[in-house]
C-alpha cells in the first residue's frame, strides 16, 4: 500500500521500514534535518518553521498562530493527496511532551477519516484501532498496552496475550490495558465500537488490520 511517510522534529534513529519508491516523504518543519541526514528528497516540506529556525525553498509555509501543529498540516497533506496509510517518524520523542499528545491524538484523527497510522519512535510505536481488528505475529515480543481514546472501546477482545479478555468494555478513566505481553503466539485486539490506542516495541513492526 502507497503511504504517506512524514517526518517530524523529535527524536528519530532508524527507520521501521524501508523506504519504498511510491511513497511520499513529508518534511513537518525540523523534520527536515532528519530527511538530510539520510540523504533524501523531500515531495513537500511544510510546517511554520520555528523549530528550523529558517524557511527551505519551496516550502508550504503557514503562520505560527495556528490551530494545526505541524504534523498534522502534514497529515492533512497527505489526505488530499489521497493517502490513507502513514508513518510519522519523530513524533513520540520530542522534548515536548504536549506535541506528544497532539501526534497520538493525530492518530484517533487518521482512524476517524479511515485512515491508518503510526508513530514510529526510538523504542516504541504507536497506531490506533477504530471498531476493527489489529494481528500480531507469532514473533511479536514484549509489552504491548492499550488505552481506550474518546468514548468507552466497547467489545474488546483479546487473543493470544497473557491477559486475554472477550468482549470487555475499556474507558478513558481507567488504564486497564495498560502493560499486556505477547506469548510467542499470532495475537489478536478486536474492537467492536470506538477507538484504542496500541503502543508496542519498534521491533514488532507494523500489525495487520486497522
Amino acid at each position: 500500500m502507497n503511504t504517506c511517510v512524514i517526518f517530524c522534529a523529535g527524536g528519530f534513529e532508524k527507520l521501521a521500514q524501508p523506504l519504498d519508491s511510491t511513497d511520499y516523504i513529508l518534511a513537518a518543519d525540523g523534520g527536515l534535518t532528519h530527511i538530510e541526514k539520510l540523504g533524501l528528497t523531500p515531495n513537500g516540506i511544510i510546517g511554520d518553521f520555528d523549530s528550523l529556525g529558517y524557511v527551505p525553498q519551496g516550502a508550504q509555509v503557514f503562520p505560527v498562530e495556528k490551530d494545526d501543529t505541524d504534523s498534522m498540516l502534514a497529515v492533512r497533506k497527505g489526505l488530499e493527496l489521497g493517502y490513507r496509510r502513514f508513518v510519522l517518524y519523530g513524533a513520540l520523542d520530542g522534548p515536548r511532551l504536549d506535541h506528544t499528545l497532539a501526534n497520538l491524538q493525530t492518530l484517533c484523527f487518521l482512524a476517524d477519516h479511515s485512515a491508518q497510522g503510526y508513530l514510529a519512535g526510538l523504542r516504541h510505536m504507536a497506531t490506533c484501532i477504530k471498531n476493527g481488528v489489529l494481528i500480531f505475529p507469532a514473533s511479536a515480543k514484549g509489552i504491548l498496552s492499550l488505552f481506550c481514546m474518546g468514548p468507552d472501546a466497547r467489545q474488546v477482545t483479546l487473543h493470544g496475550l497473557q491477559y486475554n479478555l472477550e468482549n470487555g468494555t475499556l474507558t478513558s478513566g481507567f488504564p486497564l490495558g495498560v502493560s499486556n505481553h505477547f506469548t510467542g503466539r499470532e495475537a489478536a485486539v478486536t474492537v467492536g465500537s470506538g477507538t484504542l490506542l496500541a503502543i508496542y516495541d519498534i521491533e514488532n513492526g507494523f500489525p495487520t488490520g486497522g
